[in-house]
């Protein structure tokens, strides 16, 4: 038998697309949705208690981040360690290794460099470049990294591919 860890909450189930990828070692509760090719790796907790959480189409979990309470767009790359809480993360993000990102709506297209702690209320526009404890913006056609090539690099369609290859860590 397969070891679940699906929860309902007060009457809510999640929805797992048949074509999602939730290892059988995420904890997924309550008033959750993931959309087809996302991919929920190890350790992740998706907690839809006291609101919804969505992993959008082909957006990846890494392990051990926790969202609660908060929506990830389509083609989003959540980085292992990551934390979101009543957050929005639009289209086409990069969100690092171990932020932390709390009450926040992030512009599509952002990249939120590892480490950094987005605080309470921030509206972070789309196509910006987020680092540091408090969070500063920068738009990134002001620095010199090109996005292009950093969501070429960490493409969540790699993903897909990984999760797809893995025979026993997805149910």
């Amino acid at each position: 038998m397969v070891d679940s860890r699906e929860y309902g909450f007060e009457g809510t189930m999640p929805d797992i697309h048949g074509y999602a990828h939730v290892s059988r070692e995420a904890t997924v509760v309550g008033d959750v949705t993931v959309e087809p090719n996302a991919s929920v790796w190890p350790g992740v907790v998706l907690r839809g208690d006291v609101a919804p959480v969505r992993v959008g189409h082909e957006s990846h979990v890494g392990d051990n981040a926790v969202l609660h309470a908060s929506s990830v767009g389509d083609n989003v790359m959540v980085g292992h360690g990551a934390v979101l809480n009543d957050t929005t993360v639009e289209d086409g993000c990069l969100i690092g290794f171990n932020s932390t990102l709390t009450d926040s709506t992030i512009g599509e297209h952002s990249i939120i460099a590892m480490g950094t702690v987005v605080p309470e209320g921030y509206e972070v526009p789309a196509e910006s470049f987020v680092r540091g404890m408090p969070a500063s913006v920068t738009p990134l056609e002001e620095t010199n990294i090109d996005p292009e090539a950093v969501f070429e690099a960490y493409h969540s369609g790699d993903y897909t591919n990984l999760a797809q290859r893995h025979d026993d860590l997805f149910e």
